[in-house]
C-alpha cells in the first residue's frame, strides 16, 4: 500500500491524499460504506460502483467469521471474489463489536472469549487468530486486535486496557509479519490508537502505534458516548503525534459535521453506519441540511431529494414519493434512501477534496458545518 499527500490546506491541517492499493486507488479524505457481513446494506455492488461512487468499502471480521464463515470465503479467493466488489476492502478487526458483548464476553491477556450473538456458541478471538481470519477474509487493509474502551473509564481501567492492547498490537504485527498473504495480493496491517478521552494516554498511544511504523494508522475509541469537542480534542492530540506521510483512520465516525471538522484536523479516512441506518429510519442528510422524510410537511413536495446531487437517485425520486414509500415500510424506500444517503457522504468528502486543492477549504468548511447539521 502506498499513500501520497497531493494538497495540504493553508488554514488547517486538512489533506488531499492518495492510496494506492493492489484493487485500486483511493482518493482522500474519503468515506467507507459498511458492508458488516460482506454487503452494505440495501445497496448492489452496482449501485455502490456506479450511483455512489465509492472506492473502498468494509467489512467486518466478527462478523464474517460467524456466518457465513471462513471456508466459503477462502474457496471463493477472498471477499471481493465472494462480494463481487472488485474495489479495495477494509476489515475491522472485530473489537468493537465484541467490546459491545459486554454481557457475555471475558477479557484476559490472551484475548477475549465471548458467545455467538447468533447461536450462543463459545469463541476465543486472540491478536494471533484475528490477524488469521483477515488473512482469509483477504482485506486490503486490515486492522490490529485492540480492546474498545467504554465511555466514560476510570483511568486505571483505562490506563490498563492500553498496556493491553499496545501488548496486542506487537503480537498482531509479530503474527502479520510471519505469515503471507493468502492470495494473489498484498495486504496491509493498521494499529490503532487507544486511550478514552485521557490526553496522556491517548498521546502514549499515538507514540507507541507511530513506532510500529505501519503503512497507515487508526484512531479508535471515540464516538462511543463522549461530548463532540472532546473527540475534537482526542483527535487533534493524537493527529500531532500521528506521521503525517501516512493515511489517519477515525474509526465509526461519523455525521457530516463530525467529518468535516476531523478532515480539518488531519483525518483522511472515515466509515459509520449511520447514513444507511439513518436512512432505513426516513432521516435524509442532503446538502442543504437534514430531513425527516416521515413528516408530513414532504407529503406533497415533488422536488428531487436532493438537487445538489447529480446522482441518479437523488436526482430521480421525488421527496414526496420516497415519503410515500418509507411510511408504507416498502423495501424500495430503504434502498432509495440507503443509496441516496451514502451518495451525499461521498459527495461530501470528494467536494472536500476539491476545496483543499483549490485552496478554500476553511471556509468552505465553516459554511458547511453549519448547513448539513441543520434541519429542514
Amino acid at each position: 500500500m502506498e499513500f501520497n499527500i497531493l494538497d495540504a490546506d493553508a488554514q488547517s491541517n486538512a489533506r488531499a491524499g492518495l492510496i494506492k492499493t493492489d484493487h485500486g486507488e483511493i482518493e482522500t479524505p474519503i468515506f467507507m460504506p459498511v458492508g458488516t457481513a460482506g454487503s452494505v446494506k440495501a445497496v448492489h455492488q452496482r449501485e455502490l460502483k456506479d450511483d455512489i461512487e465509492a472506492q473502498i468499502i468494509l467489512g467486518n471480521t466478527y462478523h464474517l467469521y460467524l456466518r457465513p464463515g471462513l471456508d466459503i470465503i477462502r474457496a471463493a479467493g477472498g471477499l471481493q471474489r465472494f462480494n463481487g466488489w472488485q474495489g479495495p476492502i477494509l476489515t475491522d478487526s472485530g473489537g468493537y463489536q465484541v467490546y459491545s458483548l459486554s454481557d457475555t464476553r471475558k477479557i484476559t491477556e490472551e484475548g477475549v472469549h465471548f458467545k455467538s450473538h447468533i447461536d450462543g456458541s463459545k469463541h476465543l478471538f486472540t491478536p494471533e487468530n484475528v490477524i488469521d481470519i483477515q488473512r482469509a477474509i483477504g482485506g486490503d487493509i486490515i486492522m490490529a486486535f485492540d480492546e474498545c474502551t467504554p465511555y466514560p473509564c476510570e483511568y486505571p481501567y483505562a490506563r490498563n486496557s492500553l498496556d493491553m492492547t499496545h501488548r496486542w498490537l506487537k503480537r498482531c504485527c509479530d503474527r502479520f509479519d510471519q505469515t503471507p498473504a493468502l492470495y494473489e495480493y498484498s495486504q496491509a496491517l493498521f494499529p490503532i490508537v487507544q486511550g478514552s478521552t485521557y490526553a496522556d494516554l491517548r498521546k502514549e498511544s499515538a507514540e507507541v502505534v507511530a513506532s510500529f511504523e505501519r503503512p497507515g494508522n487508526a484512531i479508535g475509541g471515540l464516538a462511543v458516548g463522549e461530548p463532540a469537542e472532546m473527540m475534537y480534542k482526542m483527535t487533534d492530540e493524537v493527529c500531532q503525534i500521528l506521521p503525517k506521510n501516512k493515511p489517519r483512520y477515525l474509526m465509526g465516525v461519523g455525521t457530516p459535521a463530525n467529518i468535516l471538522e476531523s478532515i480539518a484536523l488531519g483525518i483522511d479516512m472515515f466509515d459509520c453506519v449511520m447514513p444507511t441506518r439513518n436512512a432505513r429510519n426516513g432521516m435524509l442528510f442532503t446538502s442543504e441540511g437534514i430531513i425527516n422524510i416521515k413528516n408530513k410537511k414532504w407529503q406533497d413536495d415533488l422536488s428531487p431529494i436532493d438537487e445538489n446531487l447529480g446522482g441518479y437517485v437523488s436526482q430521480s425520486y421525488s421527496k414526496a414519493y420516497l415519503r410515500h414509500l418509507i411510511i408504507s415500510k416498502e423495501i424500495l424506500g430503504a434502498q432509495i434512501a440507503s443509496i441516496h444517503n451514502l451518495s451525499f457522504y461521498l459527495w461530501l468528502v470528494k467536494e472536500a477534496r476539491r476545496q483543499i486543492i483549490g485552496g478554500s477549504f476553511a471556509s468552505w468548511k465553516t459554511a458547511m458545518v453549519k448547513k448539513v447539521s441543520g434541519r429542514l
